[in-house]
């Protein structure tokens, strides 16, 4: 007999979470027996900075929003997850505490792995070590090109990079469908909505792309290109 749709689904994704990636069938089903389902709603936090990371998170699906307050009460996010992608990995492997908070952005599900339960995986498939390895030095790549982005960039080269970053992820060269709201692409970007609108106003006077609600077509993509890497406009307010 096979199995529930439900658990089809979710077997599917767990197979396709990059530290899982090459595991055969029986691997893959000792993961799904391991992995507890949770459910939040949204604007519900998942953890919060701070807590003793005793596990990690696959978004099973909606959104999660990983992201920091200032003392001053500004909120930067780091990034934002969707199905499949894990996150709150890193502090696990130290035996640290998360280093920011985890919020639902929408009703979410979300796989959870214990700590303990990862490490006896491990020493049964240490193949799993590597792909984790594989996964933190992506994410350590990603925070340098952030921390980069926010600290060399203007306004219109962070959307620009954006922009086309997001084209690469969702592999369509001239479309891009944004998932989060302004408000959230803003604070990701380091800046604020109207900020963000009239960063998004000049590359489209400038012939670069075509914004229509949620989704921005690519009109000049060496344009976007030079202005991702040179940054032309506001800086940020």
């Amino acid at each position: 007999m096979g199995l529930d749709k439900s658990l089809d689904k979710v077997f599917e994704i767990i197979s396709h979470i990059p530290f899982f990636a090459g595991l055969d069938e029986d691997q893959l089903k000792l993961v799904r027996n391991m992995a507890a389902e949770v459910s939040f709603k949204k604007g519900q936090f998942i953890f919060y900075d701070g807590d003793q990371a005793d596990g990690f998170y696959a978004a099973l699906d909606g959104q999660v929003k990983i992201y920091k307050i200032s003392p001053e009460g500004k909120e930067q996010i780091f990034h934002v997850f969707g199905p499949g992608e894990p996150f709150g990995e890193v502090p696990v492997f130290s035996g640290d505490s998360y280093p920011a908070n985890a919020q639902a952005l929408v009703k979410t599900k979300c796989l959870y792995f214990s700590r303990k339960g990862i490490v006896e995986l491990i020493n049964q498939s240490p193949a799993i070590a590597m792909n984790m390895l594989a996964v933190l030095a992506r994410r350590l790549r990603e925070f340098t090109v952030q921390v980069e982005n926010l600290s060399l960039k203007e306004v219109d080269g962070r959307v620009a990079g954006y922009i086309l970053h997001m084209a690469t992820e969702q592999n369509s060269p001239d479309l891009v469908v944004l998932h989060i709201s302004k408000a959230h692409l803003a604070s990701l970007l380091g800046t604020i909505p109207e900020t963000l609108s009239r960063s998004l106003g000049r590359l489209k006077d400038r012939g670069l792309i075509q914004v229509d609600k949620r989704e921005i077509q690519i009109i000049d993509r060496q344009g976007l290109e030079d202005c991702s890497t040179g940054g032309n406009g506001d800086m940020d307010d």
